[in-house]
């Protein structure tokens, strides 16, 4: 089995799920991996991110511009509201 390495930092669960989703329907093995710490009722988080996705580095190019296409997408939304 291929070793899972960290490729990018999430910044909320929205953006998590999503990308979960996309990779999940091409087969692109990953792991999502949330910061949270009930512990301290998610204070990590704000300060670190959501998570982090970890993958085999082989697919790392493909997992960083399907996360680029995403926040280009989110941004354009965003603008639109203005």
């Amino acid at each position: 089995m291929a070793e899972f390495k960290k490729i990018l930092i999430l910044d909320n669960p929205v953006q998590a799920h999503l990308l979960d989703s996309i990779l999940t329907d091409r087969g692109i093995p990953h792991v999502m991996i949330s910061y949270r710490d009930s512990a301290y009722d998610g204070i990590y988080q704000l300060r670190r991110g959501w998570g982090h996705i970890e993958a085999p580095d082989e697919y790392r190019n493909r997992i960083v511009a399907i996360y680029d296409d995403l926040s280009r997408s989110e941004q354009k939304q965003d603008n639109g509201k203005e």
